[in-house]
């Protein structure tokens, strides 16, 4: 006869540390856990993922953790942190590419060309949610999804359920990451912002020279084909940037777990 395991209180707390810290991740990293994902796929997929880690993970809780309704409450609220702390990561390198997006938009001319964002349900430009859709299909092609799930089962390894602590140290890489937002979305918009900019100088020393030409006439279109077609030559350097920026997080992953 098959023996199935007797279940105990403790074995169901496990089992809802660990689909509160998985149901987290799903929610944050991107594709899985944008709005255009129905809530009950999140769900379904975090629950799986749960059953698959429970067998492997056989960390016994604190003493006195379940007669304790303030510790068990810190203890779920530590299990959300975690997941949101490690989606936290990708959503940094997206919000860097969309702001790479509105940079080079408003250099080009369409700061007032903006669309409804799908996935975030808000107006941003043009360019942003081109930039933000390839950025997307990069997250995809490079793996970086299975960084995360492979991230969650080493979590347990560094964070037992009902262990999370912020320190010191965790809260100063969260501040770097948000800081290093600016100065990636500088990169990655770079080389669309400098040739815009020198057709603007271009385009100032001839109204200086030749007034009779209205500059603003003929800069408008030119502006906007120098800048796609640029955008279209660096594309590849783009790629190769944010595939870059995804595979890192191989390593930023495991140093931010050990601060928790």
């Amino acid at each position: 006869m098959t023996a199935f395991p007797i279940l105990t209180l403790e074995s169901v707390a496990v089992f809802i540390l660990i689909f509160l810290r998985t149901g987290a991740i799903v929610v944050m990293i991107p594709v899985f856990g944008d709005r255009a994902v129905p809530a009950r796929i999140k769900a379904g997929l975090s629950l799986v993922i749960a059953l698959i880690l429970y067998p492997l993970i056989r960390f016994p809780l604190p003493d006195g953790y379940l007669n304790d309704v303030i510790t068990m409450s810190v203890g779920m609220l530590g299990e959300i942190l975690i997941g949101v702390l490690i989606g936290f990561t990708a959503r940094c390198i997206f919000a860097a590419i969309q702001a790479a997006g509105e940079m080079a938009g408003i250099q080009i001319g369409f700061s007032m060309a903006n669309v409804i964002d799908p996935v975030g349900s808000v107006q941003i430009s043009v360019i942003s949610e081109f930039l933000y859709l390839m950025g997307m299909l990069i997250f995809l092609i490079v793996d970086a999804h299975h960084i995360f799930l492979a991230a969650l089962a080493e979590t347990y390894q560094y964070v037992p359920p009902g262990g999370f602590a912020f320190s010191g140290g965790l809260m100063q890489i969260l501040t770097g990451m948000t800081a290093k937002v600016f100065l990636t979305a500088v990169k990655l918009s770079a080389p669309v912002m400098a040739v815009v900019l020198l057709i603007n100088i271009g385009l100032a020393v001839i109204a200086r020279t030749v007034p009779q030409i209205n500059v603003f006439i003929i800069g408008f279109p030119i502006q906007i084909a120098a800048g796609l077609i640029f955008l279209g030559l660096t594309a590849p350097i783009f790629g190769k940037m944010a595939a870059q920026l995804f595979l890192r997080l191989q390593t930023e992953l495991p140093a931010l777990l050990k601060l928790m």
